[in-house]
């Protein structure tokens, strides 16, 4: 099969698990389920995707990270986050209902790991060659610290409804990561 088709394979899939995220939890749906309604056998499920929760991190790499991953390569980060929160609130209704996914598969875990893959790719771009001042702080460490606050604010903005608008998440969070607590402190 050819890249084009696998793509279109996928997003089918992905298209099929969104629709049923409507009326059930991810947890309950089978691969039955998202194959009939993709109209594909089960096999080419399996042959894209190990599981249900593999193809959640797909949807997540594909919809909302790959798309910023340019940007943050261009120093463009408050941008990025900007078009990663706009990207979930065009899909909120699906989002809400996958970030209750809990347990070994959840949704935050999921998230964690595919922002801590993206930006560690990021950063081991950027620094290579290049001395860092302390020398235990690696890309990996950077990636994991920023992929564990990024991935609280993002649950934490879903799980409370998505009362603010995108933009004014992405500032928020812009401003969390620019600013010290020692900052902040001296703000109130």
């Amino acid at each position: 099969m050819t890249s084009q088709g696998r793509n279109a394979v996928d997003i089918l899939l992905a298209e099929s698990l969104k629709e049923l995220t409507e009326s059930r939890p991810i947890e309950k749906i089978t691969i039955k389920e998202i194959t009939d309604k993709a109209g594909v056998i089960r096999p080419t499920f399996y042959n894209h995707f190990q599981d249900k929760y593999e193809l959640l991190e797909w949807i997540i790499m594909t919809e909302l990270l790959e798309p910023i991953k340019p940007l943050i390569r261009n120093r463009m980060v408050e941008q990025a986050f900007i078009l990663l929160f706009t990207s979930v609130e065009k899909e909120k209704s699906f989002y809400m209902k996958a970030c209750r996914l809990e347990g070994q598969n959840s949704f935050e875990s999921i998230v964690k790991q595919c922002i801590t893959d993206v930006l560690l790719e990021v950063l081991t771009d950027n620094t290579s060659g290049k001395k860092n001042i302390f020398p235990w702080i690696s890309p990996k460490l950077i990636a994991e610290y920023h992929a564990q606050s990024m991935c609280f604010l993002v649950v934490d903005w879903l799980k409370s409804g998505m009362s603010i608008s995108a933009k004014e998440m992405a500032d928020t969070y812009d401003y969390m990561i620019r600013h010290s607590i020692e900052d902040i402190l001296n703000e109130i």
